[in-house]
């Protein structure tokens, strides 16, 4: 299902089991010249992703044929690179960095104003289209040092030729690291913007310690994960791609 939007807008993805909150946030999404498409299940979601380009889904956790978190993290493994705001009546801290980890890039808590959500919308678009275009269109491959990425996959393989368990959060970290080497990343950056909490802060730091950790356990150099202080980190490596 497609609602009425400037074609030339980006595409955001609309997924609420509420035909009412679907319908709602469509007409109004629409009158900011977005293209919207919506979804009310699962199902929906995957076919529409699979079958056009999202720039942003507006995803509910609570939809009839599945979890919206679990959804989250296929949509990830998939390889899909646009924004994700997740949405939803859960307010546990604990729910909020879970989603985050999985491959959310904000939470938003219902009930919520619409002008927030089209804040964070924005916010988030804008933050997508200012990142260097670091990875070639179709690219299967990123190899920095004799380390093999598998941007499909997911799957990391180090100079000796094992395969490095990474979780979603800590993929999606040295996806971007990969992106942008070589510059001082702050958080924001690297990981979505959303309300700060020390909860999610301390959760930024935890992923990127246990990947840095990761990588020098499995080979890596300590200074390929460089700590900038009071700025962020940098990715201490030339990287160039590969196509499958």
């Amino acid at each position: 299902m497609q609602e009425g939007a400037e074609q030339q807008g980006e595409s955001i993805l609309v997924a609420d089991d509420d035909e009412d909150i679907r319908g709602m946030m469509a007409q109004r999404f629409g009158r900011e010249h977005f293209h919207v498409s919506t979804a009310g299940n699962v199902a929906q979601v995957r076919q529409i992703v699979g079958s056009q380009q999202i720039d942003l889904i507006v995803l509910d956790l609570n939809l009839p044929d599945g979890d919206g978190l679990a959804l989250c993290a296929q949509l990830r493994a998939q390889g899909f690179a646009g924004a994700i705001i997740m949405v939803t009546a859960r307010d546990s801290t604990s729910d909020r960095v879970l989603g985050l980890e999985l491959g959310a890039d904000d939470y938003l808590t219902k009930p919520f104003d619409f002008r927030e959500l089209l804040a964070r919308v924005r916010k988030l678009l804008h933050r997508f289209a200012a990142m260097p275009a670091g990875r070639p269109r179709g690219a299967r491959y990123a190899i920095f040092g004799e380390w093999r990425l598998d941007l499909i996959g997911r799957r990391l393989v180090a100079p000796d030729g094992h395969l490095v368990i990474l979780s979603s959060a800590e993929f999606r970290l040295l996806e971007r690291f990969i992106e942008m080497p070589n510059r001082v990343l702050s958080k924001e950056l690297l990981l979505p913007e959303r309300k700060a909490t020390v909860a999610v802060d301390r959760s930024i730091v935890l992923q990127i310690s246990r990947l840095r950790q990761k990588l020098v356990a499995a080979g890596a150099d300590e200074g390929l994960i460089v700590t900038v202080r009071n700025e962020g980190y940098v990715f201490a490596s030339t990287v160039s791609f590969e196509w499958a």
